[in-house]
């Protein structure tokens, strides 16, 4: 049985793949020592780790991405409110995949500031999309069903093919490919002028912008027909048709996104418990999870894959905002300077976000992947990245975010054995008698849940201190004793 949690998408599934891209920075304008200068105009550069030189601002910003996945993830179960918004809309959730993948576009600019080699560059940048798509499938596809169920394996004629990780190899490989094959069409030296940095970068965008174009004309050109789906329970088959036959639909049944993903996957090998399940045409819980209306329309059991393949040609777009953000702190040395870029794109982006919401042009919407969606998540992650910029670098406040930056440095094993249950799923193997009556599920029941009395308030102490806390000093250990896990 797939574990909807674990197969969804912003919960659990997208820590390490911006971990893995090499951000070690070779211009040796950019060193462990700071220039002279004011705090606010001078030549100051960003923060590095003294021994590997990383971006340490990147990997607290990934660490705390990853501290809000396991959050959602294992506290969206009693804090609905928290996890994926069932349709139009942004919860905390929902911030998630985009986050990351802001960071792959940051990370793969650092990495590759410079390309002496295009040959080996584009050799490794297969081989690392390949092993991405190879974990993703073999972590979300269906073969491993940890931490609670403890059977392995997946019938083939319903193993998913995309996933979280699938998401992030496709974007990671044509924002990577851009950057690479442009490397000598760039300038080393950006002139004066705020939209400089845009100009100096236009193959980037056009790339983007031919990858929003695809996106919009298929949603709202491709004409979506009726179609129909089997499901099976208690060796009994039902069979359900949804009457579409329309065009530029943006609701759950009719969309173009999830009409591609069916032409091109096939039905039997998509998310089977999306969350639209919870809306309120289909429980009469909305907005937490319950049983069906009985007037739920037959969408409502019908699968859905949030990480299809036409949402994630929309979402080649939160990674070349991340990379723009890469690009300026590469060319920009001032922290103002890089402030000023960095928080007018966030606000920008924002602003379009919300008119488009808003008037419902284009709503917000995680599932279909909307380019309102893309502009309010992109700004939010250039804020939050600029906050933490200003707390690490500016104001050199690096000590209270130790904890996430550890966590982004082996986001990788933190990921695997943490995010996706694997550890858990290995306490787990050990039980007494029964299979519930295991080591994992008595800490979460007698030191959390009955000490507060709270099944609510004790699992979310749990998520905070036997998960975010464990993972954090563990991964504090193997970085002091210098150990990642890197794909």
């Amino acid at each position: 049985m797939e574990d909807p949690k674990r197969a969804e998408e912003g919960s659990r599934d997208a820590p390490m793949v911006a971990a893995e891209v090499e951000i070690r920075v070779d211009d040796n304008k950019m060193t462990t020592k700071e220039h002279k200068g004011s705090p606010d105009g001078g030549q100051n550069p960003v923060l590095l780790n003294k021994k590997n030189k990383r971006v340490a601002t990147l990997d607290a910003f990934r660490g705390l991405t990853i501290v809000l996945m396991i959050l959602v993830d294992d506290a969206g179960g009693v804090y609905e409110r928290i996890d994926h918004s069932p349709w139009n809309g942004c919860t905390l959730a929902d911030f998630v995949m985009p986050f990351f993948l802001f960071i792959v576009g940051v990370a793969i600019a650092l990495a590759l500031k410079r390309v002496p080699n295009m040959k080996h560059a584009v050799r490794k940048i297969i081989i690392r999309t390949l092993k991405m798509l190879f974990w993703g499938i073999l972590l979300q596809g269906g073969y491993s069903h940890a931490p609670d169920d403890l059977e392995y394996g997946v019938d083939m004629k319903k193993i998913r093919w995309c996933g979280i990780l699938q998401r992030i190899a496709l974007v990671y490989l044509i924002v990577a490919l851009v950057e690479t094959f442009t490397t000598k069409l760039r300038p080393t030296v950006i002139e004066q002028g705020h939209f400089s940095i845009f100009t100096a970068y236009k193959w980037q965008w056009l790339g983007g912008f031919i990858a929003f174009l695809i996106y919009m004309i298929t949603t709202f050109t491709l004409y979506v027909p009726n179609w129909s789906f089997t499901l099976h329970h208690d060796h009994k088959s039902e069979t359900f048709t949804v009457e579409c036959g329309m065009r530029g639909h943006l609701g759950p049944a009719c969309n173009a996104v999830g009409y591609v993903d069916r032409q091109v996957w096939g039905i039997n090998h998509l998310y089977s418990q999306p969350v639209w399940i919870r809306l309120k045409a289909c429980t009469l819980s909305y907005p937490e999870s319950g049983p069906l209306r009985p007037d739920a329309p037959s969408w409502c059991r019908a699968p859905f894959e949030p990480e299809g393949l036409l949402s994630s040609i929309s979402a080649i777009l939160s990674g070349v905002i991340g990379i723009h953000y890469g690009h300026v702190l590469i060319h920009f040395k001032g922290h103002a300077e890089r402030l000023k870029q960095w928080v007018s794109m966030g606000f920008g982006l924002l602003i379009i976000a919300i008119i488009l919401h808003f008037t419902d042009a284009i709503p917000i919407n995680k599932q279909l992947y909307s380019i309102s969606y893309v502009c309010f998540t992109g700004g939010a992650a250039g804020i939050v990245f600029s906050a933490f910029y200003i707390l690490i670098d500016v104001w050199g406040k690096r000590t209270p975010f130790l904890l996430f930056e550890w966590i982004g440095m082996n986001a990788m094993l933190v990921f695997v054995l943490g995010a996706q249950g694997i550890l858990a799923g290995f306490i787990n193997g050990w039980y007494y008698e029964k299979v519930d009556n295991n080591l994992v599920n008595w800490i979460q029941d007698h030191v959390f849940i009955d000490v507060w009395n709270s099944e609510r308030v004790g699992s979310l102490l749990y998520v905070i201190f036997a998960e975010i806390t464990f993972w954090g000093v563990l991964s504090g250990i193997l970085h002091k004793l210098g150990i990642y896990w890197k794909l």
